[in-house]
Formats: C-alpha cells, structure tokens, sequence
C-alpha cells in the first residue's frame, strides 16, 4: 500500500513517495505505546483493552511480555536503560527494574489521584515529564471510574522524585517529545487538535505553551503519539496517519495507515523503520532518514 500524501518537497527527505506501509502483525483490539528496545532488536507495545503489553521481533514474532499490564499505554526508557510505564487502570507512572519488580514512581497529585497517566518521555538529566489526561477513566482504554481532579495536565517527576504540575489548560494533553536540544517541549492536545510549544527552562519548569500546528486532514484519528527525528522534524498522529512537520511547523506530509493511528517509534538497526500502533494492527514504514531512540 502506497502510503505517503506530500504536502511539502520537505518531506522529499524524510520518507519516499512509493514507502510501502507494511502490516507486521494484526488481530489485537487496540494497539499503543510502541517502544524499541535496541540491544535486544524487539519492539514493546501496548494492547489496552485485552491488558496485555506484547512483544515483537523479526526472530519471534508475538510473544507476552506481561500480562495483566494495568491497561498501560506510553512507554519509554530511562537513562539507566529501565522501561517507564504509564498505567491507566491505576493512574500511576512506573519504573520496571532489572529484577522485573515495579516500582510506583508517582500516582497522586497533592493527596489527588492523577487521571490516567498517558504519554511519556525522559529528558537527558534524567528528569520525567509525562501528560495525564482521562482516557484511562474510560471503557474498554481504562478503567471506568470517577474524575477526581479538575484539570488534565502535564507533569515533571524530578531526579530527587519529586512530582510538579507543570501545565493543567489542556484539554486532553496526550503525545509529547523535546526539541533536539531539549530547549523546548511538544505537547500535542487531542481534544483541541493542535500542537502547542513550551520554553524549558533551566531548573526542568515550563513556559509559554502557544500553539505550534494545527494537525489536520482526511480520515479518522486525531493527535496522539509524538515524537522528533534526527533532523527534527516532528512526527505526530492525526487524521489519516502520521502527519510529519519541519521544524518550523510547516507541514510536510502525511503518512498514511490503513487504520487509526494512536502512536509510533522508530526501530530497527539503522532506526529507519517506523512502527505505527493503529487499532489492531502493528504496522511498518521504511523511511530514509533515521529517527531516534525513545527515552
């Protein structure tokens, strides 16, 4: 399947017009948080609805990598090489370690349960910043149960542990990555369907937060997963696919899933192939810039 709808001569760069999108397993109920695991050559992802976070490789195909998973959705590693894991059902960011054991990194704000930690990403010093909006309150993503905070935002969980609000005027903040220098934060809102920017500053505290790109277009999806490439072009799920934006937010071009995109990473030795979670699918796209490693 011919993926690929260019709206730039950007895009010329990153992704060729013939990239084929290639289904790499199916039959799950709704596929998320894909994370590429490097040394192992595997890829990790979410199937929320049947509480299951899989594995994959070319060698093995589908296996369980654990079950029941807490419905958990963003994924990623942290500089120590340990997983990261958001979990809907229990509101509650964790930290797998090497043992195998979890251990709760944060799942309440000021004595509140959070929402439904959602997405997730690791800043270089070691400090997380992770969105909370309610899908995990809901059926079928989650576990159906009251709101209890008032707000959906965006946190920081500190090096010393500390967790602080960092953003709580979203609608429904979902997919989030840092600028190649980490000077700036994404943070995408689903319910607004746009892309806002924040300065960082330099004690890991945000500022500004205006809206950077609309994500628009033809078919079903809405802003999701998010992430940079190597060039620092964002990557981001919407309508139709993966819409890609240059730098300075000019759009460039879509990458087109036969079903709902919901998030991505990039994988592979030469980090070329893009795997796309999309409702029941695991898909692949090979591009011809490579991305980056998920922290």
């Amino acid at each position: 399947m011919t993926s690929i709808d260019k709206r730039d001569a950007g895009l010329d760069a990153i992704v060729a017009a013939d990239a084929v999108c290639e289904q790499v397993a199916t039959g799950f109920r709704f596929t998320e948080g894909p994370l590429w695991h490097a040394a192992g050559r595997f890829l990790l992802f979410s199937d929320m609805p049947g509480d299951h976070l899989r594995r994959w490789s070319a060698a093995d195909g589908v296996s369980t990598f654990r079950q029941p998973c807490h419905k958990s959705n963003g994924l990623t590693w942290d500089r120590q090489g340990r997983l990261l894991v958001c979990e809907h059902s229990t509101s509650r960011v964790t930290r797998t370690e090497a043992d195998g054991t979890s251990t709760v990194l944060t799942s309440h704000w000021q004595g509140a349960e959070l929402n439904s930690p959602n997405d997730i990403v690791c800043k270089s010093d070691g400090a997380i910043y992770f969105s909370d909006p309610t899908y995990g309150r809901m059926d079928v993503f989650g576990l159906k149960r009251e709101v209890v905070l008032g707000f959906r935002g965006v946190y920081r969980i500190g090096t010393d542990g500390a967790l602080a609000l960092l953003a709580d005027d979203f609608g429904q903040p979902n997919g989030l990555c840092f600028s190649l220098d980490e000077k700036r934060l994404f943070v995408n809102d689903t319910q607004h369907g746009h892309i806002r920017v924040f300065d960082v500053r330099a004690d890991g505290s945000l500022s500004g937060g205006a809206v950077w790109a609309e994500v628009k277009g033809e078919g079903k999806g809405a802003p999701d997963g998010m992430k940079i490439d190597s060039g620092g072009a964002v990557f981001c799920c919407g309508p139709g696919g993966v819409h890609v934006f240059a730098p300075d937010a000019t759009p460039l071009g879509v990458i087109r899933t036969p079903e709902t995109a919901a998030n991505f990473c990039w994988g592979d030795d030469d980090l070329k192939s893009l795997y796309v979670t999309a409702s029941t699918s695991l898909y692949r796209v090979r591009a011809i810039r490579p991305g980056r490693l998920s922290y």
